[in-house]
């Protein structure tokens, strides 16, 4: 597997002119302008990058976390054996679904810990 370091940057691409910083309620993402006089629009150097291919990463660097590992979703101890019986625990990093309940939570995270697998996500229990 390659290095996450060869993962290229970009810039941040938000919203230019969307109101004074100190406004919280509006939150910085990235939305195409679509103004007939916007400046980021027409690509002015001055107003920043904007979004294309250019930007994307080798296919074999897509999804890969910085530890260099890849992220699965697991729903139950079943899940979690299967992936780390076949594939092993050192490539992948879990996280357990979100609809999960409390209980089922601390099963699955007592089981990854036996099989030495890392749970991303296991501070809700």
């Amino acid at each position: 597997m390659m290095l996450v370091a060869e993962k290229r940057s970009h810039p941040k691409f938000n919203v230019p002119n969307f109101g004074a910083k100190h406004r919280k309620r509006v939150r910085e993402r990235w939305r195409k302008q679509r103004g007939i006089d916007n400046k980021k629009r027409i690509k002015k150097d001055f107003m920043g990058a904007e979004p294309n291919i250019g930007y994307g990463n080798p296919e074999s660097l897509r999804g890969v976390r910085a530890s260099g590992k890849r992220l699965k979703t697991v729903q139950n101890g079943k899940e979690l054996e299967a992936i780390v019986q076949n594939e092993g625990a050192d490539s992948y990093e879990f996280a357990i679904g979100h609809a999960v309940s409390k209980r089922k939570r601390a099963e699955i995270a007592k089981l990854a810990g036996n099989l030495g697998a890392k749970i991303v996500n296991n501070g809700r229990t």
